[in-house]
């Protein structure tokens, strides 16, 4: 069974991977401790390269994780707009179809809202996802009624547009949600830590005169930037987070049309 690392929290990740990692700090030390008895050479060589890999590794699962939080702020943007067109056109629609499709869009914006204010659980987050599909059905409904009566009217016609549009960048959004990063990916990533900073403490030991800070040091640096990592990989559960306000600002404008 795979262990996913994104079903527990940041900070018992973090805490997890420092001892670790600095658990293989200390082995590598004893080790080379023992090897230094033996009159074995320095592997300075080899530790450097391992650690040209780890840094290798992390610019590259960095930029990754960037890219993916890149594409939720601007899904965010874009979902934002499309919602804001879809309630402009809906006002040119006739009464009381108008009214009624502002108050569902309303409501459809204040779920975007709630979603990212806390962590959803997975029943919460269906129940939201539920509820979108419906409104967005009831705004279909509405649009059809108004066809029914006169399918000529450019509001509506322009209308449907706008709403298909809106339907089409919430699946984009989630699309971009629940592309993470590769799981392999991220084991590739803390096994080269922990034997990179192994190796570290591995030299470290060699030496007649040692000190387990600058070890412990690169240690901590490596789990904070493997916790960054991950934490811009899941940005709704972290400390980093995608603006909103694209979608605040959506939803003070739809709270300001007149019903």
């Amino acid at each position: 069974m795979i262990v996913d690392p994104n079903n527990y929290s940041l900070l018992a990740i973090f805490a997890v991977s420092l001892v670790v990692i600095l658990a293989a700090s200390e082995i590598g030390r004893w080790l080379g401790g023992r090897a230094a008895l033996h009159g074995a050479d320095s592997v300075s060589t080899l530790e450097s390269a391992i650690l040209g890999l780890l840094a290798l590794m992390i610019g590259f699962t960095f930029a990754m994780a960037l890219s993916r939080f890149e594409d939720r702020r601007d899904a965010v943007l874009v979902e934002a707009n499309a919602i804001g067109t879809t309630a402009l056109r809906a006002r040119l629609l006739p009464a009381p179809h108008s009214s009624e499709a502002i108050k569902l869009l309303r409501e459809y914006v204040q779920i975007r809202l709630d979603i990212t204010r806390r962590p959803p659980s997975e029943q919460d987050f269906a129940a939201m996802l539920s509820r979108s599909g419906a409104i967005q059905e009831a705004l279909w409904q509405q649009a059809k009624a108004v066809a029914a009566k006169d399918n000529a009217m450019v509001p509506t016609g322009v209308f449907i547009q706008s709403l298909n549009e809106m339907i089409d960048n919430q699946e984009k959004r989630l699309a971009a949600l629940y592309n993470r990063l590769p799981l392999i990916i991220l084991f590739a990533l803390y096994g080269v830590s922990v034997i990179a900073v192994g190796f570290a403490g591995y030299t470290s030991g060699l030496q007649s005169r040692h000190s387990r800070l600058p070890v412990y040091i690169t240690g901590i640096l490596v789990a904070a930037m493997v916790l960054l990592i991950q934490d811009l990989d899941r940005p709704g559960a972290g400390f980093i987070r995608v603006s909103q306000q694209p979608m605040i600002n959506t939803a003070a404008s739809l709270a300001a049309f007149a019903d």
